[in-house]
């Protein structure tokens, strides 16, 4: 950033159901240089934060369709919790105080609001609410260098799949993608073309694999009106209308070896005939095939060509099975469920231990494509919260509860009866993570994710309520 430049404005949301005051604050608030966007209520600020990403909430606790609280909870369970500010009416502080401690507001004001006051709140939540945004940033970026046009990986397969990738992709040469099916190998495909020159141009797939000899090479290169039973107009091909761009031969190995001595011819000259045409026409084509075979037992069994083989495996990118690089499960599963959020307007935010340990020990013979279908069932019944072991389907749900039922014997857990209460649950797992620390309180607070102060506070509340006893 220059000397001369400045940085972006901190935004702030503003929810209230009164307009004028609703009004008032955005007026107030923008005269101190913040960027504000306004809502009615709860669900007016959920919508409005789709577009709008702010940095800080300011909002009201009593207000009509979606109050205060429902909203800073909607945010937690999402994950998307920016610093928030709770205003509140006289009498009313015992709630906006429970909103601070249980939904991890930044702090509340009492109206009539101070200004001052409310100024000093908005520069340290819009501090906050910056850092937590860097923070997040730099995490992805950290966490997802195994992260490329779709492609996800952080193992060291999978960064050389990516730096592959990249180095192959200014290029002009033919590339030869292998993998087990379910590797994400048009994945691969399409992140080549969309760090190409011909990004802005098509890219277009075909599995060779789907379609009888005769389909096949009227898909490849188009037809003329009459050039066989059925044709009853012009068609251009797959080489026609990716001309500009980047062409997919999906599966080539399964490709009929008649139409791989044609299709070599056209890689050659980079010409195409439609079938019963009499004049031959131009293309500009980037090709890349894939397969799921052993080109080499392929090239033994003569069911590939071997002069097709050299032509397309000018730079050959393995893509490794999902079971031989586990540490990229969890990350691959993770991108997975955001797109099934969006996908299905869910809210699934994590899993259950005994899914991630699930998931881990199984052997994914589909793999990432397998695990996606897995997901989506879990996602759908799921709908908000975490994937838990009963959304699975049949055998993963049968391993889950296996897991589960071996946790029970596990000393660091905590087991709970039917009809405890929330305060007996909580003082019985700050007790239990006492224990697994050794008494270490700072250790404890932490893994408890609260304050020190919070823990000492416990802990002498449960020593006085003995003590009465």
């Amino acid at each position: 950033m220059s000397e001369t430049e400045q940085p972006a404005p901190s935004r702030v949301l503003i929810v209230d159901d009164e307009a004028d005051q609703r009004a008032g604050l955005a007026s107030l608030v923008s005269s101190w240089g913040f960027a504000v966007e306004t809502a009615s209520d709860g669900q007016d600020a959920l919508e409005k934060l789709a577009s709008f990403s702010a940095h800080v909430i300011v909002t009201d606790l009593n207000m009509p369709r979606m109050d205060g609280f429902e909203l800073l909870r909607q945010l937690s369970v999402q994950g998307s919790h920016p610093a928030s500010i709770v205003l509140t009416a006289f009498g009313s502080i015992e709630n906006a105080i429970k909103t601070v401690r249980d939904l991890g507001a930044f702090w509340f004001l009492e109206k009539p609001i101070q200004a001052s006051a409310l100024k000093v709140l908005l520069d340290r939540a819009a501090s906050q609410g910056r850092l937590t945004e860097e923070t997040d940033l730099l995490h992805r970026q950290l966490s997802y260098q195994g992260l490329l046009d779709g492609l996800v990986g952080g193992s060291a397969a999978m960064q050389e799949v990516f730096s592959m990738t990249r180095q192959v992709a200014p290029s002009k040469a033919a590339v030869l993608v292998t993998g087990e099916s379910g590797t994400g190998k048009e994945l691969v495909a399409r992140a080549v073309h969309d760090l190409s020159p011909r990004k802005n141009g098509p890219f277009v797939a075909i599995n060779c694999a789907a379609l009888p000899e005769t389909l096949m090479e009227s898909e490849l290169f188009g037809h003329e009106k009459g050039a066989f039973t059925g044709a009853v107009q012009r068609r251009s091909g797959c080489f026609e209308l990716a001309s500009g761009g980047t062409l997919l031969l999906d599966e080539i190995g399964d490709m009929p070896i008649g139409t791989q001595a044609k299709l070599l011819r056209v890689l050659e000259d980079s010409r195409v005939r439609r079938l019963g045409g009499s004049s031959e026409l131009q293309v500009d084509v980037r090709v890349i095939a894939s397969t799921n075979k052993d080109m080499e037992e392929a090239l033994r069994e003569n069911e590939l060509r071997e002069d097709l083989y050299y032509r397309l495996n000018v730079f050959q990118i393995h893509l490794p099975p999902l079971r031989d690089r586990m540490d990229d499960l969890l990350p691959i599963a993770e991108v997975l469920v955001r797109d099934l959020n969006k996908k299905h307007e869910c809210r699934v935010v994590d899993f259950h231990p005994d899914v991630i340990k699930t998931f881990r020990g199984h052997n994914w013979p589909g793999n990432v494509r397998e695990l996606r279908n897995v997901l989506e069932r879990a996602v759908i019944l799921a709908g908000e919260g975490s994937v838990l072991p009963s959304h699975l389907m049949g055998g993963f749900r049968g391993s889950a509860q296996r897991a589960q039922q071996s946790h029970s014997s596990d000393p660091s857990a905590v087991h709970l009866q039917v009809g405890t209460t929330v305060h007996g649950a909580e003082k019985a797992l700050i007790l239990k993570t006492l224990e697994h620390t050794g008494n270490n309180k700072t250790r404890a607070a932490g893994i408890l994710e609260v304050s020190l102060k919070t823990l000492h506070n416990k802990l002498k509340e449960y020593s006085t309520s003995e003590s009465a006893g």
